[in-house]
């Protein structure tokens, strides 16, 4: 499974963030999602697996909460035996007393053990599901159509399996706890409170509508500056890493001032909006508190009324102003895992949104995969015909860019392609692989139509070497054995020395256990364009696509190539891309397209003898 989905990966690639990058799509206070029901239900059946667990999680968020409740009740009674001993000639009991202190110490230490427990068990359940997620969105990547990416930036699909994740992962571990033990407290506390004085807890609650009008008022400003702040931070990412990029053009045209000033701006506007929204979510525990110390100050008074009347014991008031005290706080909990479960929900549904795609038909990895018996065609025994029968295709149905393409090749013929930028040349191959499906016509191969293979079948078929060269972190001889997984290492060598990438291999320490990073900055282009080369040398396949394969090497390795490669297209079909026209000069048929139709095809020499298109196109490169 890795290995295809790095061999995907390098089709997917896209520059810059786009709105979903990092920063693009992380989640932020007051981000709701569509359809918040459906997508809890379908977030449940993900935990249904960890009931056991999560019934746990309750009953221990419970007992924990309601020790938690109970402790100033008792310490209380500890401030009204100090009370009665100082007014008593007996003096203060200290053996009830420290019975009292004992009983209290127990009380929280068991709270903590169960609140310890219960958040433990629920980081792991969090974990598990997260990572379920996690699991069936790689998968799914590797079932999606290529037309899935075509709208999507790298960024967006990176923020789904990232930023949308983690903010679920965060919600698991901390609202639903969050929520069962505030909710268990605002009951509890409002017994206890209703338990010592009623006219005190109505008194406490007056202020209640209060606070929850100032949180609707501060949250409804601070979701508009959240958002801001998150299109900001995505612009300034986008910003980063196109400076990132092209660090090297932006210091050949002396625009690095430029560059500067335009961060400046867009960082001026994320300081503003972050300034903004921390601002503004940062005044809602102040506000809250000062609301709530007025009911605390209208319960103390009347608490020490009526103390002096008798109707409450001095123990009883410092009980009931704790509570009152502890009363705002799972509130304002409350308020908040309600507001990260609507950021929950808006992450969620996109990630159910990603998993949820249509798969591509037959594609690896899904249920009709091997289910047909057309999948089981030996594709050892077919010697390479392909033959494309008045193809027809475009990517949006009022554009097509395949018109009408008809075309023959036998086993071994090499077949070249070339026409101008936006003819049609890479589209074809694409439809070769079924990365698109047709519009209109068939191609087969062997007399077999490629709807009648599974694409997993399809594609191993075929090698491939891409004008962007792309490599993967690991050493050079596991990004050349990523043609062919079991290959020797006499094997990886050979591949290495018939792209004559063999020598500069074996100038570095390390030989072919040299590290390549991610992005292949450490080989020059036309290394890494070796370097693919090589692997797609040692994947020995029937049908070979070269798409600008030699674009980024010089002319004399570009010919010891040519030379290299003739032995590996022998019996082999191979579609060569090329723009530099002095390389097919060798190729049994030469297709010229222009606006997706074949205008020339035939030799060489006779195209040149036609002085048509490609005679043009030809002898433009040596004007």
């Amino acid at each position: 499974m890795a290995e295809r989905n790095n061999r995907h990966v390098g089709q997917r690639r896209r520059r810059g963030p786009g709105p979903g990058g990092p920063g693009g799509h992380g989640m932020m206070p007051g981000e709701k999602a569509t359809d918040f029901g459906g997508t809890m239900k379908k977030l449940l059946r993900y935990l249904r697996p960890h009931s056991f667990k999560l019934a746990v999680v309750f009953i221990f968020a419970i007992v924990s909460t309601v020790f938690s409740i109970v402790s100033p009740t008792i310490l209380g009674d500890a401030t009204d035996t100090i009370v009665e001993g100082l007014m008593s000639p007996l003096g203060i009991d200290f053996s009830a007393l420290l019975d009292t202190i004992i009983l209290l110490i127990c009380l929280y230490a068991i709270s903590f053990v169960f609140s310890f427990s219960q958040s433990y068990i629920m980081a792991g359940v969090s974990q598990k599901v997260t990572y379920e997620l996690r699991e069936k969105m790689s998968q799914k990547i590797d079932r999606l159509p290529v037309s899935y990416f075509d709208n999507r930036t790298h960024g967006q699909i990176q923020s789904y399996m990232i930023n949308d994740i983690e903010t679920i992962n965060q919600s698991l571990s901390q609202s639903i706890s969050q929520i069962i033990t505030s909710a268990t407290m605002i009951v509890g506390i409002l017994i206890m409170m209703i338990r010592i004085n009623l006219l005190m807890t109505i008194t406490a609650l007056i202020v209640l509508p209060l606070s929850a009008l100032a949180i609707k008022l501060i949250v409804s400003r601070s979701q508009v500056q959240f958002r801001k702040q998150q299109d900001d931070l995505s612009d300034v990412n986008g910003h980063v890493e196109e400076m990132f990029d092209g660090h090297t053009v932006i210091k050949a045209f002396n625009r690095e001032e430029d560059s500067i000033e335009k961060f400046d701006e867009i960082n001026d506007a994320l300081y503003s909006s972050s300034w903004k929204s921390q601002f503004l979510s940062g005044m809602m525990m102040p506000i809250t508190n000062f609301i709530g110390n007025l009911g605390y100050v209208a319960v103390c008074i009347l608490g020490g009324y009526l103390a002096i009347n008798g109707s409450v014991s001095i123990g009883n008031i410092q009980s009931f102003i704790q509570y009152v005290r502890s009363f705002n706080q799972p509130l304002s909990q409350v308020s908040q895992a309600a507001n990260l479960l609507q950021s929950t929900a808006a992450a969620a549904e996109r990630v159910f949104d990603f998993i949820e795609e249509k798969d591509e038909e037959d594609a690896f990895g899904t249920e009709n995969e091997t289910s047909d018996p057309k999948h089981h065609i030996d594709i050892s025994q077919l010697k390479g015909q392909v033959s494309f029968n008045h193809v027809r295709f475009g990517y949006s149905k009022d554009e097509p860019v395949i018109k009408d393409f008809s075309f023959d090749a036998k086993p071994g013929d090499r077949v070249a392609i070339v026409g101008p930028t936006g003819a049609g040349k890479t589209t074809i191959m694409k439809l070769l692989l079924r990365y698109y499906e047709l519009d209109g016509g068939s191609i087969t191969i062997d007399g077999h139509d490629i709807k009648d293979f599974s694409r997993y079948d399809l594609r191993e078929m075929f090698g491939m070497v891409l004008q962007d060269s792309w490599l993967f972190s690991g050493t050079v001889e596991e990004n050349i054995k990523y043609g062919r997984q079991d290959a020797t290492h006499d094997e990886v060598v050979q591949a290495a020395k018939d792209a004559h990438i063999h020598h500069h291999i074996m100038t570095q320490p390390s030989g072919y256990q040299m590290e390549v990073n991610g992005s292949g900055s450490n080989l020059s282009q036309g290394q890494r364009q070796l370097v693919t080369i090589a692997r797609a040398l040692l994947s020995d396949n029937p049908i070979l696509i070269l798409d600008e394969a030699t674009s980024s090497v010089d002319t004399r390795t570009e010919k010891l190539i040519q030379k290299a490669m003739l032995n590996l297209m022998e019996d082999r079909t191979c579609f060569i891309i090329a723009h530099r026209l002095s390389t097919i000069k060798d190729a049994d048929h030469i297709l010229v397209m222009d606006h997706g139709d074949i205008v020339e095809q035939g030799t060489h020499e006779s195209l040149i003898a036609q002085d048509g298109f490609y005679a043009k196109l030809y002898n433009s490169q040596f004007e």
